[in-house]
């Protein structure tokens, strides 16, 4: 018995009982006889997972999906120029200073990072699929919980957006005080410089994107664990 004041853990099934319907829990206990019967039908063991590859490619991704919220993170800017001449592209402040900006920019990040992640969790399964029945077995499990927690867990990573939010509103008011307090007037062009609260607010911006990467990361980086104990 859990000591008096201290929260009960839930287990596993407890918690995904909480996220799937009646149909769903139906269809993943067809699913599960399903994946059950791979054994019998296995056979002889496959011709062997390849750790050294799938590490690469997970690695690989982690790098990727970190980096693309350096790649996207310059000033909105807008060409202007006179008739006749070259435009000049100036930083657009009005954008800048507009969080749907941002919100777009970070929703883009999460439908990229969503199309990458699901190419690599479906090449880590083929991978594991190579190996023995366990890892066979692993893998379909992993195919059907994927497709049954999907629409349920995009709803969950576009709340951050509102997380972001809140850290925008944040440094927009820490700078409105400090011009208030310095008598200066507001300097667009130093928003993003060192000590500008944009430059804050996209710190922020980054570490969000890197936590949801590494949450994210989880379930290829728990079939590639998988993979290593076979191996062992």
């Amino acid at each position: 018995m859990p000591a008096e004041g201290d929260p009960t853990r839930a287990d596993v099934a407890e918690h995904l009982s909480q996220w799937l319907s009646a149909v769903d829990a139906v269809r993943l206990n067809g699913a599960l006889r399903s994946i059950e019967s791979i054994p019998a039908l296995a056979g002889s063991p496959g011709p062997g997972v390849n750790l050294e590859a799938l590490e690469e490619v997970c690695q690989g991704l982690q790098a990727d999906l970190i980096g693309l919220a350096v790649a996207k993170s310059a000033p909105a800017r807008v060409a202007r120029g006179r008739s006749g001449a070259a435009a000049v592209e100036v930083i657009d402040a009005q954008a800048d200073a507009d969080f749907a900006t941002h919100g777009h920019r970070y929703g883009g990040l999460q439908k990229q990072g969503e199309t990458r992640l699901g190419a690599v969790r479906a090449q880590m399964r083929q991978g594991l699929a190579r190996g023995t029945p366990d890892l066979r077995q692993l893998a379909a499990l992993d195919a059907v919980l994927e497709q049954m927690l999907a629409a349920r867990e995009q709803k969950l990573w576009a709340q951050l957006i509102n997380c972001l939010e809140g850290r925008w509103v944040h440094w927009r008011a820490v700078h409105a005080r400090q011009l208030e307090a310095s008598g200066l007037e507001d300097a667009p062009q130093r928003w993003r410089q060192p000590g500008g609260w944009l430059h804050a607010f996209e710190q922020d911006f980054r570490a969000l994107w890197q936590a949801e990467v590494q949450v994210r990361l989880q379930p290829i980086r728990g079939l590639l664990e998988a993979a290593r104990n076979e191996n062992r």
